[in-house]
């Protein structure tokens, strides 16, 4: 019997997402895995990933909001919007403003001047993906049609931001393409669909310049931190989480004769009051022992299935 559950997982730089799976795919001996919210290659951090019949939570995860870290460098804009990425354009003043005699403003200006444009990114923007990026144009990704030099048009989508602050500046990256005149160290908890890539170039272009960014991290999604990740060469079966530690449900326990006609995709009768149930009434269905076999939908009344989560046969 294939198990279900979630794998916390703690992605390295140059894996891309796909790959960071196939640890579970060994341990758990199942091809019946996927993970939410694509990382790009370069970057590393949690990628929450399930087995089994709990693939089909994976949008509920997916929906959750993410922290990342990231390094901004300011002062030139590659093809990928990465650090390394092809130069397309250098600021060759090194300058975010132009004071009186075209001389360059400080360093405490620049960091002055990212502090005072970061409020305009806060809440609902609409932001422009990268073109080297997996949304599909014509059902190709983006980044394939890149490669090939195809025109395209990337069209914006409708992101949050919740919160975007500086955690650090002047850090010293190797590799850099271009030549950049400052460097910052963000923390950015957003909304699904968010390119830390772009919004990396549009703070930059904001100032008045160009940038790029390196050295993302996504630290949380939800409730989920990195510091409960596995690295995937270390993975053991006992890194499977059940679904209820991940998602914030409540946990209705239940009779058999009671699981019994959830598993026919009934509903059930329940009279008792369920404190802590969400806008969407999503709660779990769980043996008399705490083991959960169902995501179900609460209404005053009655438990209606939705997913049956139990182990694969």
């Amino acid at each position: 019997m294939t198990p279900s559950g979630f794998v916390l997982l703690d992605k390295n730089p140059g894996d891309t997402s796909f790959k960071a799976l196939f640890p579970l795919k060994r341990v758990f001996s199942t091809k019946r895995v996927g993970h939410a919210g694509t990382l790009d290659l370069r970057a590393s951090g949690l990628i929450v990933a399930a087995i089994g019949r709990a693939t089909r939570l994976l949008p509920f995860v997916e929906a959750k909001d993410k922290c990342y870290t990231f390094r901004l460098h300011l002062g030139y804009e590659t093809d990928t919007l990465e650090w390394d990425g092809d130069v397309v354009v250098q600021d060759d003043k090194g300058v975010i403003a132009r004071s009186e005699g075209d001389e360059a403003i400080s360093d405490q200006s620049v960091s002055a001047a990212l502090r005072d444009i970061l409020p305009n990114f806060i809440g609902d923007i609409d932001q422009i993906p990268p073109r080297y990026c997996a949304v599909k144009i014509d059902g190709r990704r983006a980044s394939d049609w890149a490669e090939r030099g195809k025109d395209f048009e990337m069209k914006p989508r409708r992101i949050h931001i919740e919160s975007l602050k500086i955690v650090g500046e002047d850090g010293v990256t190797e590799g850099c393409s271009g030549k950049c005149f400052a460097t910052f160290d963000l923390e950015c908890v957003c909304s699904k669909g968010t390119y830390i890539r772009s919004l990396g170039r549009d703070l930059a272009r904001a100032l008045g310049t160009y940038g790029c960014v390196s050295q993302i991290r996504r630290h949380r999604i939800g409730n989920i931190t990195l510091e409960r990740a596995v690295k995937g060469e270390n993975l053991t079966a006992e890194n499977l989480v059940p679904v209820d530690k991940v998602l914030d449900y409540p946990v209705l326990r239940v009779a058999e004769d009671g699981l019994a006609v959830i598993r026919r995709g009934n509903w059930l009768p329940w009279k008792d009051n369920v404190e802590g149930v969400g806008p969407e009434g999503y709660v779990f269905v769980a043996r008399e022992n705490g083991e959960v076999l169902a995501l179900c939908r609460f209404e005053p009344g009655r438990i209606w299935p939705k997913y049956f989560l139990g182990g694969d046969d």
